[in-house]
Parts: structure tokens; sequence; C-alpha cells
């Protein structure tokens, strides 16, 4: 006898090889995509999109092998890309490798294609599509935007290095240029690799500029000067880049149900895969790093995963970054301040210089009025019209009377705009700046991740009205099951950081709730573990917390550091050999923590 299991088991079976059966799948090869010709397949893959698109339920099938696509030929598009626009003088104009646009139900299958990119080019883009597949590709530039050095010897005024051959370089009368196709580094952000402990620290480059460059040998290079103030050693690697934002890997825009799978991102220029005004995207399996083999380090300019005021479920399974110049997870909406208001009507200004140009809200969104100082929500409003009126303006109009305290000066968040979270499974390393970025009012669970070697906290709950303007507050978060090793060698704190920009104080009111860091091992040499300010609701529980001697031995800050926050639960951590821990307040009574007996006495306020 069959049991409903068996049968629910065969239906769904029968179910998936009946949808696989009715797809049509379309051969790339078949439009002038060849395999290893070494020629721009631009406009050929622009054919068998368009072929695509004239059929429902496709698959696109690369051919395998090696395809190159050039910025000649390529698609274009005027595209404005939160955390990435910047100097309204340069075209916004991108280059695009693969455009899908109003796109349903379509999936490509790069089948192993290794896809190299010349010049500065989007690697992907969906635009206004639903239900599109990308699997089974990898992504690498031919001359990648960042150059790296190998620091071979040195002395108090001679450095000797060894150029990666990737990394285009001319000397000019004994100063080095860095060049690709058709751009050249003018600015040097520099960030210095150790290969003996796998970390990556701010540096610069300035006392290559000062210097005298002599070429000794192919892709080798001594510079002589003053370099009797740098601390580097042979081994090291520097990696120097442009810092100006003008593109990003892969770009996800005003598009739903968007699965990203086995992807293979080895270089991105600009920001990472951007995902704006979309909802329910999923990356499994999508990995950030070098080409095996490559000798290269760095496989993002900046972000590697950045999610702007999406929707529906961010989801990030079993998936791998190592070596970027910026935070490998960045999960957040945005803020706009209100410039004017008139009867029902608000204008709305984008304040931070890299975000801008796109619509932030539309008719219907529900949106709070927040006070920038506080970050306390005054009340909400939901929303007859929005419309752009210039790159950095919006007028929006509500529906109903307009609340009686808004003026000029409050932000607005767009609370319709806000996903629910999952990242689980991952693994996060090689960076100089902070794991994960998190701020959203809808659920988030953070389980079964190892965070290595992060320079700055691999876990920042911010949220802000006045520098970077990310929002929002945080209601329901789980970090779980996760892995934190010896990170903060940049930023001297441990584990994780619930910070959020509220430069006023408001007593009885906290800007974040509700967040559970439970039955994690922490492997620490960096004190605070734990930083929290205005959080209600705060449990730390049932974790490990193993100090290492990493950087020597652990510091003597305290264990937790908490500011104005009420209602926290300490209870239940291993933290053997940490001495006596020690919960530091401020802005708090002791009556706002509950812990442990053993450690109850070692709670204080500052004098």
């Amino acid at each position: 006898m069959w049991s409903i299991r068996k049968y629910i088991v065969l239906f769904f079976l029968l179910t998936t090889v009946a949808s696989a059966l009715s797809q049509t799948i379309i051969h790339a090869a078949d439009y002038g995509v060849k395999a290893n010709s070494f020629e721009n397949a631009a406009t050929a893959l622009e054919k068998a999109i368009a072929a695509c698109k004239a059929k429902d339920d496709v698959v696109l099938l690369l051919p395998g092998g090696r395809i190159d696509i050039w910025p000649e030929g390529s698609v274009k598009r005027e595209l404005y890309i939160s955390n990435s626009t910047e100097d309204d003088t340069l075209s916004k104009v991108k280059n695009i490798a693969l455009l899908f646009e109003d796109c349903r139900n379509l999936t490509l299958d790069g089948n192993n294609t290794l896809v190299v990119l010349h010049g500065k080019m989007i690697s992907f883009a969906i635009l206004n599509s639903s239900n599109v597949k990308i699997r089974n590709i990898r992504f690498d530039y031919e001359r990648p935007t960042m150059s790296e050095l190998t620091i071979k010897s040195v002395a108090d005024n001679i450095v000797e290095t060894e150029i990666h051959p990737d990394s285009k370089y001319a000397i000019d009368n004994g100063r080095i240029i860095f060049y690709g196709e058709g751009w050249k580094t003018i600015s040097h952000h520099t960030i210095l690799f150790k290969p003996g402990n796998n970390t990556l620290h701010y540096s610069s480059f300035k006392p290559f500029l000062e210097s005298k460059a002599v070429q000794l040998s192919p892709f080798r290079v001594r510079f002589e000067g003053d370099f009797s103030k740098n601390k580097f050693s042979p081994g090291d690697i520097l990696t120097v880049r442009d810092p100006y934002r003008d593109n990003c890997g892969g770009f996800i825009h005003l598009s739903k149900n968007i699965q990203l799978e086995n992807i293979n991102m080895h270089f991105m220029h600009g920001l990472g895969i951007v995902s704006q005004f979309s909802e329910n995207i999923s990356l499994l399996k999508v990995t950030v790093a070098p080409r095996e083999n490559s000798g290269r380090i760095i496989a993002a300019f900046a972000d590697c995963f950045h999610f702007s005021g999406c929707r529906g479920l961010v989801k990030i399974d079993s998936c791998f970054t190592s070596g970027s110049h910026d935070d490998p997870v960045n999960v957040h909406g945005t803020h706009l301040q209100i410039t004017a208001v008139d009867a029902q009507k608000l204008k709305v200004r984008f304040m931070h210089h890299q975000t801008y140009g796109f619509d932030a809200f539309f008719a219907g969104d529900s949106i709070a009025f927040v006070n920038p100082k506080t970050l306390m929500p005054l009340g909400t409003a939901k929303l007859k019209s929005a419309k752009l009126v210039n790159r950095r303006e919006m007028e929006i109009e509500v529906d109903g009377t307009m609340p009686s305290f808004v003026n000029a000066g409050l932000c607005i968040e767009n609370l319709a705009w806000t996903p629910e979270v999952i990242i689980r499974n991952s693994r996060f390393e090689r960076t100089n700046t902070r794991g994960l970025l998190l701020t959203t009012r809808r659920k988030a669970l953070i389980q079964n991740n190892t965070f290595y070697r992060t320079g700055m906290y691999p876990i920042l709950i911010a949220n802000d009205a006045a520098s970077w303007f990310e929002s929002g507050a945080v209601q329901d978060v789980t970090i779980r099951n996760n892995t934190f090793e010896e990170c903060g060698y940049n930023s001297g704190s441990g584990a994780i950081q619930i910070v959020p920009e509220n430069h006023e104080l408001l007593k009885g009111y906290f800007v974040h709730k509700n967040i559970r860091i439970e039955n994690n091992l922490f492997k620490v040499y960096a004190m605070p573990l734990l930083t929290a300010r205005s959080t209600e609701g705060l449990v730390f529980a049932n974790n490990t917390i193993v100090p290492t001697n990493f950087t020597g031995a652990v510091t003597s800050k305290p264990v937790v550091q908490l500011t104005a926050c009420k209602k926290v639960i300490i209870k239940h951590n291993a933290m053997e050999g940490l001495g006596r821990p020690v919960i530091k307040l401020n802005q708090m009574p002791v009556s706002a923590v509950k812990t442990d007996a053993k450690i109850i006495e070692d709670i204080f306020l500052p004098g």
C-alpha cells in the first residue's frame, strides 16, 4: 500500500518532469555565440535573448568554454544604482553584457561558460522582469580594475615589487601608471593583504607615487624613494583601485522572483550584485572569489551582495565570498529628507552623494515620518502618488490629510519595501571591512555561517538618517549557530555591533527590538564582543566564547557594552579563559539586565 506521502512525492516529481519537458531550449550557439573564439559575443547574445522573449518558459543555453564581451556592440542603458552613483557631470550609461529586460519565465543556463568582460561592464542586468533564473555561469574580467603588487624586498629607500600579469601598467618619467581597456587609475585607494594570516588592512600607495619607478624585468618594478616610515614586509600584496564607483557587478531592478544559482563572480567592477526595489531574490551557491590558481587576491571592488529597498524574501544560502574591498553583504532601505511641505504634497531629497536618481517611492506605498536625530517614527501615511522630479528629488502626495507635525528636516522611510532576510550556510572571509550590514523591519535569520577574520565587526545593525541615510530599524532578528573567528583586527572590536545613529537618546524609546544571539561560537581576541545601543529585547545566551592569541592577548575591554538598552538577557554563555567577564552599562539601570548569578557582580556603571 502506498502512503499519502509517497503519492505526494510522485505528484511533485511528475509535475517537475512535465514542467521540464514543456520548456523551450534555445541554444545561444545558433545565434552566433561561439565558444573559445575570442570574438565579441555581444551582438549574438542580444539576438539570442531577443529570441527567448518571444517564447514562454524558455531556457537559454550557452555553449560552454569561454566567451568574450566588449562594450562595443553591447546593450547600453542609463542606470542609477544605489550606493554607486557619483558625479553628475559623468554619464550614467552602462555597458551590459547580458540584459534581461521585460522578461518572464526565462532561465539562463551558463553550461559552466566563462564570460570574460572587457573595459568596464555590468555582467548581467535584470530589469522589470519576473521569474528569471541565472545558473551555472562564471564571470571574470580580462583586465580587472584592481591592480595587485607583491612586495619582494624592502629597505628604507628601495622597495622591489612583482606586479600581477593581469595588472597592466606603464612607467612614464619614473612614475607608474595602471591602465586598462579604456581607463586608467587616477586615485589610488589601497588595501594591503598579508597572506601569512589572511588579513586585509588599510594602506597607502602614496610612497610609491612619490618614488621613482624603475623597470627591472617584465612585471618586476623597483621603487626608489623614502620608505623609512612604512611597515611593508616581503610577501605583502598591495591591492590598488580607483575608488570611483561607476558600475556594478550585476543589477536587479524592479523585478520579482529572481534566482541566482551556482554562479562564480571572479571579479566585479564597482559595487557587487545590486538588487534594487525588487521582490523575492535568492542567491544560492553564489561565489565571489578570484579564479582558482589565478594568483589574484581581490574579486570585488566594493560590496559583494547589496540589497537596497527590496521586499518579499531575500535569501542567501550556501554562498562564499573571499576578497572584497568592502562589505560582503548589505541589506538596507534609504531615508529621504523632507525639503518642502505643501498641503498634501512633500518634496523629498536623496541626501547621500552615491545614492540618487531612481524612484524610491510608489503610489500605494506606506511611509514613516522619522526624526533624524532620535530615529523615532512620528507617524505614518499612505502615498497617493510619487514621481521623480529631478535626479535628486521626488514629489510625493499623501492619501488623506497630511499629519500636522510634518515639516522640512524630517526624513521618510518606505515601509512597503522592506524584506524578510535569510542568510545561512555561507562563509565570508578576506575583507577589510564588516561582514554583514542589516537594517530591515521584517524577520531576519542569520544561521550556520562562518565569518572568518573580517577586518571589522562581522555583523553591524545600524540605521541612520544623517550619514549614509540607510534605513531602518530591526524588529525581529535571530543570529544563531554561527562561527565568528578572529574578527575585528581593523576596528579593535569583536563580533556584533548594534549601533543605530540616533544622536539624541530619547528616554523610553528604543530604535531596535527583539534581537536574539544564541548558540554561536566566538573565537575572539578583540573586545567588546557585543556592543548594543538603544535596543529593547536583546538576548545573548548559550554562546561559547573562546579567547585566541591571534594578535596577542585578549584585550581587557568589557565583553558586553550596553547603552540605553532595556529587557536584556545575558545567560548560559561559556566564557572560560576570559578572566572576569564584565558587562559595562551606560545610561541604563542594572535592573535592565538579567544575567547569571556568577557574573552579576561584574556589572558596573561607569563613574
